[in-house]
């Protein structure tokens, strides 16, 4: 069932609009500056005209969507902080504490608050209460999901981006929660991207040297247990993934569906948008890499989509910390092709052609 659900919404993707990317080109060109000298902004507007289909889009309302799940390989050690901490956090996200409802509150970013995953009951009036299985299992062991379960996840995170849709959202970023969830990601981009454990996991939370080589050794048995195909992302995504990645996967494909453009954060939602990509390669052209994160293996996992980030910050909180920041230079993308004078309203001289010879 889920399964079908998601093969019908990875056959929904359309290619951007390429008249309109166009179209988008020339009118930057005839804007009061050097031509392409707005850099990566003028990028942005471009794969926005793309998105949307029109040069000029309104994008509506903004939110960052932080999807949390427990993971089943912390009792491995590979963390620097318990499991506990997962709804600890998500308390937090929900009660406005954490970095990511600081920043928002900056941006006039809304928090959308998932519980994908998470080994406790939790309730609050703003939980997006939405729970496949209290954590994976044990990825050391077995495979973290089922395919079904794996699929199920993804769905949630593409129904939840209809329904914010529907309530006016045009601009989408992900953030995720979940202790641990750097040691699934790892072996998501060991497995897809041909790499070897150690070259795919780094310290998450900040483990030492000791913890580091161990986390390395687990990723590495895993699979080895579980043997996942890479040329099958649901199967890497169920065997060594976990829930809340699977949610960003179908909040990436969600938002490519709906013609929404949705701005990566750092490794893990990184991770995420790799599967998103091998499901449905026409979605990368829907992602905006928001920022290069401290976590050695995120460069790999951008260039693997073929994304650029847009900020180099040395950060590694998670959360969708590094996409809200990247939200108001989007917004700002978007008031430079509707507000900006081109040379002939402002009656300003055009760059001038050299004479042939």
């Amino acid at each position: 069932m889920w399964e079908s659900a998601l093969k019908d919404t990875v056959q929904a993707i359309e290619p951007l609009d390429a008249g309109k990317v166009e179209e988008a080109s020339v009118h930057l060109d005839q804007l009061t500056k050097p031509p392409g000298s707005l850099g990566r902004m003028e990028d942005v507007a471009k794969q926005l005209a793309g998105i949307r289909r029109e040069i000029k889009p309104d994008l509506g309302r903004k939110a960052v969507i932080v999807m949390a799940g427990d993971h089943g390989v912390c009792e491995e050690g590979v963390s620097a902080f318990p499991a506990e901490v997962t709804p600890q956090m998500v308390m937090n996200f929900l009660n406005g504490g954490a970095a990511v409802n600081v920043l928002s509150r900056q941006t006039g970013t809304d928090v959308i608050c998932v519980d994908i995953g998470v080994n406790a009951e939790l309730s609050h009036p703003s939980l997006h209460s939405r729970k496949v299985r209290f954590g994976t299992a044990n990825m050391a062991k077995g495979p973290a999901m089922s395919r079904e379960e794996a699929a199920e996840a993804v769905m949630v995170g593409v129904r939840l981006v209809e329904e914010l849709a529907g309530q006016g959202y045009g601009l989408l970023a992900t953030g995720e929660m979940g202790i641990g969830n750097t040691t699934p990601s790892s072996a998501i981009l060991a497995v897809l991207g041909g790499k070897d454990a150690a070259l795919a996991a780094g310290r998450g939370t900040g483990i030492d040297d000791k913890r580091l080589l161990h986390k390395q050794a687990v990723i590495a048995r895993a699979i080895e247990v579980n043997r996942p195909d890479p040329a099958d992302p649901l199967d890497v995504l169920a065997k060594v993934g976990g829930l809340e990645i699977a949610g960003l996967v179908g909040v990436i494909l969600g938002a490519a569906r709906r013609r929404i453009p949705v701005v990566v954060d750092g490794f893990i939602s990184s991770a995420a948008a790799l599967v998103a990509s091998r499901l449905s390669p026409l979605s990368a052209s829907y992602m905006i890499a928001s920022h290069l994160s401290q976590e050695q293996g995120h460069a790999m996992l951008l260039e693997e989509i073929g994304l650029t980030p847009m900020l180099h910050m040395d950060m590694r909180l998670g959360e969708g910390t590094g996409a809200v920041l990247a939200l108001p230079l989007i917004e700002a993308a978007v008031r430079i092709m509707k507000e900006m004078a081109s040379f002939a309203d402002a009656g300003v001289s055009g760059a001038s052609t050299p004479a042939n010879g």
